[in-house]
């Protein structure tokens, strides 16, 4: 989906946020004009004005439930407003859009702060004198009138999922519509929070009254050993206990497919994509602390942050560097007993987390089976005989997934795919796909290939 173009105006760029509205509303015209990561952006912009743990929760919701709900929302506006929405400037359209947002889905916020704080950021934003009055008519109708608002047939506007890309998962669901509807909810819906604990430097039950004791609700992950749910949190990363390393944040998905790949103590290990580190740092954890793992990165800029994340977690068996993981380097032939390659991807397991990644142009995508595979096919030389190649993704998508699978494999007949066992899965056929409505993990892709014997 192509995002519109149009600039709030140059004497705006440089503005610092003065609340959490407009904080979002800065991340929301950031990401219109320029494609800027809302993650990054939302962090700059709550870091430079200085916004308390709250506001920049909030801030954060609502830059991600107006991405999340889109589509709907302007369906909704196009019904009231009696300007095009391609007339409205940007600053103002998302004025009226974060309004809307408050309204309907968050019950705290009450409608008459939701139209003020519009209302607000129209009169500072907006270079046309009437925007105010425009927004305050727009919202104060949407208000009467939002509970009988229509509601429209189609899934893409409902979920706010492009067309194209409800088609494809209904593709990949075989066809079934209520399956697809289901993703499509999972996908709008509010993630749980998993955290991994740091197993040599405390236990479930004393990390649970660690954080229970800064006000962040802990119970274990129902099936997962090693795993706690986690609500209340605010930002994890300031509590004493995630900077005395005791845990790390990630998605049961990411542990599962640590677990598939089998790490143990003694094994030397490549993780070929490592950046953020979470995987490098939990194969490590695995092998109780000794063996090594070979963290690599394409960017020298991320090895930084694996550098720092190894060191909270008291992780010493990790050496990390820069590599092109598409480019053969013969001093690591034949060299790991596993290989870890979590290639890039078109990362549609993860929307309900990035809710932006639904509108990439999918023209975009194309490309990335070719590059898995010639990532695959490069870092598999790195596995001695007899060990193990773990390829994952974070989509759904075959076509990234079994499908790069099956061509890799025509491709390197010596590898076979190995059988693995899960926590609350069972035995997997050598390989598995995750998928949030079925499993409440992000969507996620694991294959697990072993190198024949010479």
């Amino acid at each position: 989906m192509e995002r519109r173009a149009g600039a709030a105006g140059a004497q705006n760029r440089k503005r610092t946020a003065s609340s959490a509205r407009e904080a979002a509303l800065m991340v929301l015209l950031r990401w219109e004009r320029g494609g800027a990561w809302p993650d990054s952006a939302l962090s700059g912009i709550i870091r430079s004005a200085g916004l308390s743990a709250r506001d920049a929760a909030l801030a954060s919701r609502l830059c991600y439930g107006v991405q999340q709900n889109l589509l709907l929302l302007e369906h909704w506006l196009e019904f009231l407003s009696s300007v095009p929405l391609d007339k409205l400037e940007p600053a103002v359209r998302l004025s009226l859009l974060l309004g809307m947002y408050q309204m309907a889905f968050l019950d705290r916020v009450p409608d008459r702060a939701a139209v003020d704080e519009s209302v607000r950021l129209a009169r500072r934003w907006s270079r046309n004198p009437r925007s105010p009055g425009l927004v305050n008519a727009i919202l104060r109708a949407f208000a009467r009138k939002k509970d009988d608002l229509p509601q429209p047939d189609a899934l893409s506007v409902r979920y706010s999922h492009p067309q194209w890309l409800v088609d494809l998962l209904g593709e990949e669901l075989g066809g079934d519509p209520s399956e697809l509807e289901a993703l499509l909810a999972a996908d709008n819906s509010q993630p749980p929070t998993t955290i991994q604990l740091n197993p040599l430097r405390t236990t479930a039950e004393a990390l649970c009254d660690r954080l229970r004791a800064g006000g962040v609700e802990a119970v274990r992950h129902p099936w997962l050993p090693g795993c706690l749910t986690v609500t209340g949190t605010g930002d994890l990363e300031c509590l004493e206990s995630f900077q005395e390393g005791l845990f790390q944040v990630q998605d049961a998905a990411a542990r599962l497919a640590v677990l598939a790949a089998g790490a143990r103590p003694g094994m030397e290990v490549l993780d070929c994509c490592a950046a953020p580190g979470g995987k490098s740092f939990q194969l490590a954890l695995e092998m109780g602390g000794g063996g090594s793992v070979l963290a690599c990165d394409l960017h020298e800029n991320k090895l930084g942050r694996l550098e720092r994340g190894a060191a909270r977690l008291g992780l010493e068996n990790i050496t990390v560097r820069a590599m092109d993981a598409r480019q053969f380097d013969p001093a690591l032939e034949g060299r790991f007993d596993l290989v870890l390659a979590d290639v890039p991807c078109s990362g549609l397991g993860i929307i309900r987390k990035k809710p932006d990644i639904r509108y990439k142009d999918p023209k975009l995508l194309g490309a990335l089976p070719a590059i898995q595979l010639e990532i695959l096919s490069n870092v598999a030389r790195y596995v001695r005989p007899g060990g193990c190649l773990l390829y994952a993704t974070c989509t759904v998508l075959r076509r990234e997934n079994g499908d790069v699978i099956e061509a890799f494999l025509r491709r390197f007949p010596q590898f076979r795919p190995e059988r693995f066992t899960l926590p609350g899965l069972g035995e997997c056929p050598g390989e598995l796909t995750l998928w949030p409505h079925r499993h409440g993990t992000d969507g996620f892709f694991m294959a697990k290939l072993r190198k024949c014997d010479d």
